[in-house]
C-alpha cells in the first residue's frame, strides 16, 4: 500500500510541481476551502480538503489522510494521481492541501540566515519549527475533529516543502507515518539540516516510518554534460542542490539498521 502511494504520487508531482508553482494566479479547482485562526502563527491559515468519492456525510467510515505543503498548487497533482490509482493500487484517502502562498519561505525553511550565496538575504525565513507547531498542535487536531480521518498520516513537500518534510521526519518523527520529499532543498543554510541528519539517522529509531526522496530536473544548471554518474565530483555552487540530495540518500542508506523504510 505505502509503496504504491509513494511511487505513484511522486511521479506525477514531479511532472506538475515546477510548472504549477510558477503560476502565481493558479486557482484551485478541487477540494473544500477551509481555514482556522492560528494562535501559534498569529494569523488565519487556509487549507483545502479533498474528500473521497465514497464519502457520505454522517457515515462512520474514516480514511487515511495526506497533508500536502504548498497545497494551493500541489493538491491538484496529488488529486489526479490519487483518483487514477484509487480503489486498486491505493486506498481512498482524504487530501489536505495546506496553503503556503503568503509566507512560504518563512514557513518552510528550517534555520534562519541573513546571507545566502555571498549576498544579504532579506526575506523572512527559518520559521519551520513554528509552522511545525501549528501543524501538530492546531491543524491536525482541527482536521481530526472535523473530518473523518484516521491517525495514519502522510506528509508531502516539494523544494522548501521537501526540506520541511525531511526536518519533520528527523525532529518530529511521530507526527506522520510517511514522508515524501520531492527535490528537497537540502543545500539550505550551507547544508545545515543535511549535516544534522548524519547524527540523527545514526542514533534514533525510525521503525514504522517511510521516507521517499526524489531528485528531478537538470543536475547542473550550466553544464548538460554533468550526469548522475559524475555530479558528485563537481564542487561548484551549480550542483550543490543535487549533490545535497544525493548525499542525503547515501546517509539514509548507510543507516538502514534504524528501521526507516527508505526509497530514493
Amino acid at each position: 500500500m505505502i509503496k504504491n502511494l509513494l511511487l505513484s504520487t511522486i511521479l506525477t508531482i514531479l511532472c506538475f510541481s515546477q510548472k504549477s508553482q510558477a503560476q502565481s494566479d493558479y486557482l484551485i479547482n478541487i477540494g473544500i476551502k477551509d481555514s482556522l485562526n492560528s494562535a501559534v502563527l498569529g494569523e488565519s491559515r487556509e487549507f483545502y480538503v479533498d474528500l473521497p468519492e465514497s464519502y457520505v456525510e454522517g457515515s462512520d467510515t474514516k480514511y487515511p489522510v495526506v497533508y500536502i505543503l504548498d497545497g494551493g498548487v500541489m493538491l491538484n497533482a496529488v488529486h489526479t494521481v490519487h483518483s487514477y490509482y484509487s480503489g486498486g493500487f491505493m486506498p481512498e484517502m482524504i487530501l489536505i492541501g495546506i496553503s503556503n502562498a503568503e509566507n512560504r519561505t518563512r514557513d518552510l525553511t528550517t534555520s534562519e540566515l541573513s546571507e545566502r550565496r555571498g549576498q544579504e538575504y532579506h526575506q523572512e525565513n527559518g520559521g519551520a519549527e513554528k509552522f511545525t507547531k501549528f501543524i501538530q498542535s492546531e491543524l491536525i487536531p482541527f482536521v481530526e475533529d472535523k473530518y473523518p480521518v484516521t491517525n495514519y498520516r502522510t506528509l508531502i513537500g516539494h523544494s522548501y516543502g521537501g526540506l520541511f518534510t525531511v526536518n519533520m521526519l528527523l525532529k518530529h518523527t511521530d507526527a506522520f507515518e510517511n514522508y515524501l520529499a520531492i527535490d528537497p532543498s537540502m543545500d539550505w543554510d550551507e547544508q545545515k539540516l543535511l549535516q544534522e541528519s548524519k547524527e540523527i539517522l545514526s542514533q534514533n529509531s525510525f521503525v514504522g516510518k517511510s521516507l521517499f526522496v526524489s531528485l528531478g530536473g537538470q543536475l547542473h544548471m550550466a553544464d548538460t554534460d554533468i550526469t548522475i554518474n559524475n555530479v558528485m565530483k563537481d564542487t561548484t555552487e551549480f550542483t550543490l542542490f543535487s549533490r545535497s540530495n544525493i548525499e542525503l540518500s547515501k546517509i539514509a542508506e548507510i543507516h538502514k539498521d534504524n528501521g526507516l523504510n527508505f526509497y530514493w
